[in-house]
């Protein structure tokens, strides 16, 4: 496939991550995990113990985050400042928090500044929140993944269950609602489907259903 930019969005838990890795894996794609960068800064704040309501503390920690990763099975790792985080940066702490730290202009302009070095000379398959809208709004297909409530509770319990974190399915559905609501609320880059893009309601689909529906979307693009 010629080496074009694919932008996945949607909300939390919406199967963005999970569908985006197994297509640039079958693609040949680099695959940029978007909410991973947000989540790791957030993490770093955190571990300050900085009122993260406090944007220019935030923001002052950026010279001291370094965020990479490396190739992982099931997952890919996550790593700030040559720190492993993969399974801290999906706490529920940050999870919870993320929303605020992401909202802020620096923030944002950092992580989209990485990200489009990144995916300058495409074969790239990035997944958030704003990529179809802000940060790749010329990718040549845009797809827009969505799923109830619970729906996308139950997934990320199962997630939580097989890493031996102990949290609710309550919580996470009250903890996605608001992770919803402050995403698509936000002043900068609010969650939102771009004009263009495609929209693919995964309640119900298996993994295999949603690859299969977003690669027949590809090969009609």
């Amino acid at each position: 496939m010629n080496p074009i930019q694919i932008a996945i969005d949607g909300p939390a838990s919406a199967g963005k991550s999970t569908i985006a890795k197994i297509l640039a894996t079958d693609l040949n794609f680099v695959y940029v995990d978007t909410g991973a960068m947000y989540r790791v800064v957030t993490l770093a704040a955190m571990r300050k113990n900085i009122v993260l309501q406090d944007e220019t503390a935030v923001v002052a920690v950026l010279p001291d985050v370094n965020i990479s990763f490396k190739p992982g099975n099931p997952v890919q790792r996550v790593f700030l400042n040559d720190e492993e985080v993969t399974t801290e940066i999906r706490s529920v702490d940050v999870t919870a928090n993320v929303s605020v730290v992401s909202a802020y202009a620096a923030v944002r302009q950092a992580m989209t500044d990485i990200q489009r070095n990144i995916a300058a000379d495409g074969g790239v398959v990035m997944d958030g929140r704003d990529i179809g809208t802000t940060v790749l709004p010329n990718a040549a297909v845009k797809i827009f993944l969505i799923a109830s409530v619970h729906e996308r509770a139950v997934r990320r319990f199962k997630e939580n269950q097989a890493k031996g974190m102990d949290t609710t399915l309550e919580d996470l559905e009250a903890a996605i609602e608001k992770r919803d609501y402050l995403d698509s609320h936000r002043d900068i880059s609010p969650l939102k489907k771009a004009t263009d893009a495609i929209e693919l309601d995964t309640t119900g689909l298996s993994i295999t259903e949603v690859v299969d529906s977003v690669k027949h979307i590809i090969a009609t693009k």
